[in-house]
């Protein structure tokens, strides 16, 4: 046997060291450290009794006290309980040596009395306690600390037959456990061929870091996190952690309700979200149906889909444009997260407060008029005062058809104020709970301060105390919020994840088999694949579907699958074709993990104060957002009936971007040539691509959004008019364009940053689907039926004409009140409610049609289980 160890930062749950440690609880660590340090030094040749009482007070004081009991229990030299008192099942076994013991195990010298210790402890908790809490396992000379994970053990030590076997015999011998460990023990692990990986360190190397009081900046604090965290109750006893997609923030959840005036209700087994029953006046939600029942709203159409009455239709027309404008906000609130990491922490990044943005009218200016236009087009005062901001290209900040038929954000009263929620997270000068009113916008901001947007992709330690809020947990929250009328069916992010690993995975080996490999699984594919573009070419061909997409919570699962899927293959490679070498992509908690191999420290993208970034970093970046892109727009399609879930999924997938944006510089136009992208020669619309915008940053912006609108759609999936297998053929032979010119549309939709080419485009591919409709209806039987006795009699009454004579009445009679019957029938057919939101898959997504137009469909469908 051997013993493979690793720095604490390899081993760690990546998505918890992104997670922040606050000033407090590094210091209260370090306090503790130097006790532990100056307690060993005032002592000599101490018991292990003694060095045992070391260990346990640092962890209890640091960590566990009151929480969790840490206490002896029986032969076993310390224990960690996973409650509060000794009843609680034992989530954490110690064997803790003297310094310099000869008995403590060495990455040399493993096999040695305090693994036999552990062992035994381990079965004994298994096979006689019955105990399935255990978590981890520590062998310690209070220096040296080598930390098993209990998942291992059981692989190796429990499930291996001889073990079990070797114990049970040695219960039965009456002998102390010397036998065990020197009859047992000793020879299986000789004569076993394992390797038990284990997290291994050495306080003394944490010693200068703790005590480095001339360290005024605190850089020298950052080397303890991996320390503090690798002994942290989150790992040792596998707890959840702020930054676990899984959790929900329940303060953060109700107290946004609050400032949009809605609260979640239990009405039997589902919660439900209603309108406040006591609403304050001037919320987001009431002062926006206020503005609509004075402005009116005559120009929305299809008032029945919005309910019966002209309240319900106010309130949920008001509820739309509210999630519509707080989406942008969090979004907002999450690209200036990003600018000051990306900025090393400079504040002047920071834009949403109300310092700079006071009341709705500036608000709206800031969605219109900075983040819809790019830098060089933006007019007056806006261009200086919001240099810093990009233009990212997403239609997030494009006005809604609803907004144009209502009301925009401006709209609202700015100064009129809402009480702040009674266990409010916004606190006074002196550290109290605010409480009395504030002005709902300054409200909204103080609210959104208080909480940290800023630790994806962090590691760090902050000074003052704010809850995590990542992408993740903001999906969670728009899904509940978007279940308003049904209730939500969130599904968590551990069912996610496994979903999309099982189902994508065994997609990919098929999608390879296809393409004339023969491998069964992953290992085998790895050795047999040689041409890496080949290998991303089959995977990007991957079509995946989630029929009920919700908040887009499986389709950002699947994205993440599909990046960690490639680099397992070894596929992943930057944009010059070379391969991603020393950086590990992953999936843990959900979430997308990119680390250094070697160091284990997590990749964070940066700039200096020109924009510029160290070559690897960069090049890593721009092949992350691009990698996220390609998949996003050839792999990834969503269906929903609500739209404001096809709202929340769009945003879900731009923020997966967002998180890999970079700063570019502007292209060097050739000679003769200008810098905007040439037209291509297959496009049908007029209005040529330009170029990503530049600004605010010498001359430097962040990459632009692709339009991965058009991938996420509305529409009951359930449903729709007309069959799959319809040939599609004689539509395209009787109109002006072709399959081809009809995917390209779509595709160059997809990359246009130019507001008049989308809205070109679109009305092109719109053009389109109108004429696939009428062809479409025009084969309804009935509609055949129709054609025949309008034929009928149209010859009838020509006849008449033709030859002077009169015409047969009583035939015209049959005939006219046949065409009337037939003309009702077709326009029930289709007017008929249960098509109101009907899908037509046959030619909603071309990427899933063949070269004819004849429909393939999708490789993988896959979505919540309650549908």
């Amino acid at each position: 046997m051997k013993i493979t160890s690793f720095a604490p930062k390899i081993t760690i749950n990546k998505a918890y060291l992104k997670e922040r440690i606050n000033r407090t609880d590094i210091e209260k660590f370090k306090d503790n450290f130097k006790q532990l340090f100056d307690r060993l030094k005032a002592s000599e040749k101490e018991s292990e009794e003694f060095y045992k009482n070391i260990v346990s007070d640092f962890l209890k004081n640091t960590f566990y006290s009151p929480q969790y009991e840490i206490n002896t229990k029986g032969r076993e030299d310390l224990v960690i309980h996973t409650g509060k008192t000794t009843k609680d099942g034992v989530g954490v076994i110690f064997e803790t040596k003297k310094p310099n013991s000869h008995e403590m195990l060495t990455d040399a010298k493993p096999n040695v009395k305090a693994l036999h210790q552990l062992i035994f402890y381990y079965l004994q908790e298994r096979i006689e306690h019955k105990n399935i809490a255990v978590k981890h396992l520590i062998a310690t000379d209070i220096y040296n600390w080598y930390i098993f994970d209990e998942n291992l053990f059981d692989k190796l030590i429990y499930r291996n037959s001889k073990f079990v076997k070797g114990y049970e015999t040695f219960k039965q011998s009456g002998k102390d456990t010397e036998f065990f460990y020197k009859e047992v023990s000793k020879p299986l692990l000789e004569e076993l061929d394992i390797d038990l990986e284990c997290t291994h360190f050495n306080l003394k190397n944490y010693e200068k870091a703790a005590y480095n009081v001339s360290d005024t900046s605190k850089v020298s604090d950052t080397f303890l996190i991996a320390l503090y965290k690798i002994l942290s109750p989150v790992h040792l006893l596998k707890l959840p952690f702020a930054n676990d997609s899984n959790q929900l923030d329940k303060n953060f959840y109700a107290e946004l309700l609050h400032i949009i005036g809605l609260e979640e209700v239990k009405e039997g087994s589902k919660k439900l979200i209603h309108r406040k029953a006591k609403p304050d006046e001037f919320s987001l939600l009431e002062n926006t149906i206020t503005k609509i029942e004075n402005k009116g709203f005559l120009e929305v159409t299809d008032l029945s889909k919005l309910g019966n009455t002209r309240t319900e239709q106010a309130y949920n027309i008001a509820l739309e444009l509210c999630i519509t404008w707080v989406n942008r906000v969090l979004f907002l609130k999450l690209l200036e997260a990003q600018l000051i990491t990306y900025h090393k922490g400079n504040k002047a990044y920071r834009f949403l407060n109300p310092s700079v943005i006071y009341d709705y009218d500036r608000l709206n200016k800031l969605f219109f008029e900075v983040l819809a236009e790019k830098v060089e087009n933006r007019k007056g005062k806006v261009k200086t005062e919001f240099e810093k901001i990009p233009y990212l290209n997403s239609s997030l900040f494009e006005r809604t058809d609803l907004e144009r038929k209502t009301i925009e954000i401006n709209y609202l009263d700015d100064s009129e104020p809402i009480p702040i929620l009674s266990n409010s997270v916004l606190k006074d000068d002196k550290g109290k709970r605010k409480t009395g009113s504030l002005p709902t916008l300054q409200y909204l901001f103080e609210f959104l301060d208080s909480y940290d947007f800023a630790s994806e992709g962090s590691e760090d330690i902050q000074d003052d105390k704010r809850t995590l809020i990542n992408a993740s947990v903001l999906g969670l929250i728009f899904e509940k919020i978007n279940g308003y009328k049904d209730g939500s069916f969130f599904t968590p992010g551990f069912i996610t994840m496994y979903m999309c690993r099982e189902t994508i995975r065994r997609a990919v080996i098929q999608k390879f088999k296809e393409n004339g490999f023969k491998a069964d699984t992953f290992d085998d594919l790895k050795d047999e694949i040689t041409d890496r573009k080949q290998a991303n070419d089959i995977i990007n061909s991957l079509k995946i579907c989630d029929p009920a997409v919700g908040s887009g919570h499986f389709l950002v699962s699947a994205l993440n699958e599909i990046m960690a899927i490639k680099s397992d293959l070894d596929v992943l490679v930057y944009r010059d074709g070379k391969r991603v070498r020393n950086y590990k992509v992953e999936i843990q908690n959900d979430e997308l993990i990119v680390t250094d191999e070697e160091s284990g420290d997590i990749f964070q993208y940066y700039v200096n104060d020109k924009g510029t970034s160290p070559k690897e970093v960069q090049q890593l970046q721009e092949t992350l957002f691009h990698e996220k892109q390609t998949l996003i727009e050839n792999c990834l399609f969503g269906v929903d009936i609500n739209p404001n879930s096809v709202k929340i999924c769009r945003l879900r997938l731009w923020i997966e971007l967002l998180k890999n944006a970079y700063y570019v510089a502007p292209p060097t136009p050739q000679k003769g040539e200008s810098a905007s992208a040439q037209p291509s020669e297959n496009r049908i619309y007029t209005t040529s691509p330009v170029t990503p915008p530049f600004g605010g940053l010498g001359g430097l912006g962040l990459e632009t959004l692709p339009n991965i609108d058009i991938n996420i759609k509305q529409g009951n999936s359930l449903i729709s008019r007309f069959k799959l297998n319809d040939d599609l053929s004689d539509v395209f032979k009787k109109q002006k364009f072709s399959y081809k010119a009809y995917r390209k549309a779509v595709e160059d939709y997809k990359n246009t940053n130019s507001k008049e080419a989308k809205s070109e485009l679109l009305t092109f591919i719109n053009d389109i689907k109108e004429q696939f409709q009428t062809v479409f209806h025009s084969r309804i039987k009935e509609n055949k039926e129709l054609a025949k006795f309008k034929g009928q009699l149209y010859n009838l009454q020509n006849q008449g004409d033709l030859f002077g004579g009169g015409v047969d009445t009583i035939e015209q009679d049959r005939l006219e009140k046949l065409v009337a019957q037939y003309e009702q029938k077709v326009k029930d057919i289709k007017e008929n409610a249960i098509y109101r939101d009907a899908f037509e898959w046959r030619f909603e997504f071309p990427e899933v049609l063949d070269t004819e137009g004849r429909y393939v469909g999708f490789d993988v469908v896959i979505g919540n289980p309650p549908y």
